[in-house]
């Protein structure tokens, strides 16, 4: 247990997700205090009701658009929406959350002389190697805009908050995450396999099954994610976190099937407009700095992918859920 010097307290917006939930999990077995925020859109309670059983974890339920008030010392900001169904479903309001919750996540940074830290992702579709450098040429029109351009927009919130009011901030890019916590309809390719294998589905590819694409375990990125968060500096430019480790989309299918022990078979099917894989990170900057590379296999991360979503799936059939 850390002393009360060492003990910070913080703040994971967006804590209940997939990604935050892990967070908020690992800094609280490092000894900190944790507050998670979130009003649940996305989130899942269930990923934070075991958290519960530590005394230093708090959950406050609320919309990061709306301004909030909290005594915090570090900030993970992660309140954002991060899958293209969430955007699309609502995209004025995803938007909102890119601008309107950063900037008061930004201003509650300032008012406390907070370090605060930002998690987005990578979606730019005419790059495919990732510098940190690159600052995307996505479409700002269409459906995928606020996708895209959120993000984007969220970046250079940080940016300009840090150069007018030294704030001290730092920039995560995250690449094809996976893991337990995904939700079942984010439309990943991992949750999509996993889940279509434990039900005997067959399993839909779009294009060539030998195109390429990353993957990389959610405790990989946690890791880094902290890491990044403890520099002593500050990093207003981005940092890539993902696997640069590339496979064909149809033997991660495979891979899965067999996995699973599925009887599920492989349809091909046109390429979808707009779909880019190959999104494969830059992580040299990560290595050097921050001593960071992913450690998880591909068929470790994919068992213990597979077996959270057995025990959703089984949990989802039992008597007792349905009775509920």
């Amino acid at each position: 247990m850390r002393n009360d010097r060492e003990r910070k307290r913080v703040l994971v917006t967006g804590g209940a997700g997939f990604l935050g939930s892990h967070l908020c999990r690992l800094l609280l077995e490092a000894g900190h205090q944790v507050v998670c925020l979130d009003d649940f859109s996305i989130g899942a309670k269930s990923n934070v009701e075991p958290l519960m059983r530590f005394d230093a974890f708090a959950v406050a339920m609320h919309d990061v658009v709306e301004p909030f008030e909290l005594e915090i010392d570090e900030i993970y900001h992660l309140a954002n929406p991060a899958s293209p169904p969430h955007c699309q479903a609502d995209p004025i309001r995803a938007m909102q959350t890119h601008v309107l919750g950063t900037i008061n996540v930004l201003e509650l940074a300032a008012r406390h002389g907070a370090r605060v830290l930002h998690v987005t992702f990578s979606d730019d579709g005419a790059q495919q190697l990732y510098p940190e450098s690159v600052g995307g040429d996505a479409a700002f029109l269409g459906r995928r805009s606020c996708y895209e351009e959120g993000p984007r927009s969220a970046e250079a919130l940080f940016s300009d908050f840090h150069e007018l009011y030294q704030l001290d901030v730092r920039l995560v890019r995250i690449f094809n995450a996976y893991g337990p916590m995904m939700r079942a309809d984010d439309n990943r390719i991992i949750s999509n396999f996993v889940l279509r294998a434990l039900k005997g589905e067959d399993i839909t590819i779009y294009g060539d099954p030998s195109e390429t694409s990353t993957f990389c375990f959610a405790y990989d990125l946690i890791d880094g994610i902290v890491r990044v968060m403890a520099s002593p500096a500050s990093l207003p430019v981005p940092i890539d976190l993902g696997s640069p480790m590339e496979f064909a989309i149809g033997e991660v299918a495979e891979q899965v099937i067999e996995l699973v022990g599925s009887r599920s078979s492989l349809v091909l099917r046109p390429k979808k407009a707009g779909i880019l894989r190959r999104r494969q990170p830059d992580i040299a900057l990560a290595m050097q700095e921050f001593g960071w590379c992913p450690r998880m296999d591909l068929s470790g991360g994919l068992l213990q992918t597979i077996g959270y979503f057995d025990r959703l799936l089984s949990a989802s059939r039992s008597p007792f859920a349905e009775a509920a």
